[in-house]
This record gives C-alpha cells, sequence and structure tokens, in this order.
C-alpha cells in the first residue's frame, strides 16, 4: 500500500505569527514533502520494502558506511522526518511539562544549555540535514545533528525533536539567518507536549 502525505495538523497559516509563514508551509509540505511520497512510493514499488513500514525501510537502507545515501532511504526517511516535524510544532502556547524539563536539566544541566547545544548543532550542520533531541541507547538525552535525511532510527535512538535545516524550511522567512530560524523554532514554534509524549 502506497504511502500518502498526511495533511498538516493545523492551517498553513497557523504559525504565521510565530515565525513560520504560510508560503513556507505551503512550499514545504505541499511541495517538497509530497515529493517524498511520490519519489518514495516510486522507488519502493515492487521491490522487497514495498509494504514495509517507514522505520523498517529507513533502518534496512541506511548504510553507515556510505557518503550519499542511496534513493529509497532519502526519500523515505525524508518522509518520516517530516510527519514528526508538522507534529512537533504547533499554534499554541507550549509549556513544557515537567517530566520533559526534569529529563532536559538532568541531562544538560538547564533548559538554556540544552537550547544552546541544539541551536549550536542546527546551525553548526554543514549543508542540509536536521537538529534533534534525543534519547539515547542508555536512556539519557543528548542533541544531535545529521545531514540530509539520516535520522535518529539509523542509530538505535528514539527523536525526541527534530528541526529542520535545509534552506526550504526557513529561507522565504529567515533568509540566510538560520541561527536566528532555530532561536525562533525552540522559542515559540515546538509543541513541548509532543515531545514529553515521546520520552
Amino acid at each position: 500500500m502506497a504511502f500518502e502525505l498526511p495533511d498538516l495538523p493545523y492551517a498553513h497559516d497557523a504559525l504565521a505569527d510565530k515565525g513560520m509563514s504560510a508560503e513556507t508551509l505551503e512550499f514545504h509540505h505541499d511541495l517538497h514533502h509530497k515529493a517524498y511520497v511520490d519519489n518514495g512510493n516510486k522507488l519502493i514499488a515492487g521491490t522487497e520494502w514495498d509494504g514495509k513500514t517507514l522505520e523498517e525501510i529507513i533502518v534496512g537502507t541506511y548504510d553507515k558506511a556510505a557518503v550519499a545515501q542511496n534513493g529509497i532511504f532519502n526519500n523515505i526517511s525524508q518522509l518520516w522526518n517530516h510527519n514528526q516535524f508538522w507534529e512537533m510544532m504547533g499554534p499554541g502556547a507550549s509549556a513544557m511539562p515537567t517530566e520533559l524539563e526534569k529529563a532536559i536539566i538532568d541531562s544538560f544541566g538547564s533548559v538554556d544549555e540544552f537550547k544552546s547545544q541544539f541551536s549550536a548543532a542546527g546551525a553548526g550542520q554543514f549543508g542540509s540535514g536536521w537538529a534533534w533531541l534525543v534519547k539515547d541507547t542508555d536512556g539519557g538525552l543528548k542533541v544531535t545533528k545529521t545531514e540530509n535525511g539520516v535520522n535518529p532510527l539509523c542509530f538505535g535512538q528514539t527523536a525526541l525533536l527534530g528541526c529542520d535545516v535545509w534552506e526550504h524550511s526557513y529561507y522565504i522567512d529567515f533568509r540566510n539567518k538560520r541561527p536566528a530560524y532555530l532561536t525562533n523554532f525552540l522559542d515559540n514554534l515546538v509543541n513541548w507536549e509532543n515531545v514529553a509524549s515521546r520520552l
């Protein structure tokens, strides 16, 4: 069964007051995310991956020894990444739940230190990729960054929060100011209840 483009969990203009315009969501969700869905479906059709879950395909096609990943991985992983990304943001005010705040303080010393490390990871990712807050295999939280479409599933980690630092995610609203986009993402866009639900 072919994968489908999920609807946004809010209107295209719902995040505009928080720094992510309707135009960005129209390009990012309706065009970029849809392209990953369409290309992924074409690439897996008739292969051993047809009928598998997104997670099974990602783990099964990731090549840790490769400099560049294969087309199936790239499209399916980006499809999964974006499915999570929209859910990790929201239009309403979102306070950080106590259990998440405690876990972050236990791992980073403070929420501010976590935000600093997350922003640095995203700003320091050369070229396209993602910044992540993950629950590692030892149960602790850590900040990571990945190139292109690579995500925490490839390393046995649980993705709690991810921020897309491909230019199409921020260029309309922030031009080349990726650090400002990351700060705005953490301060205004994150749905912390969703992040906490992934612990």
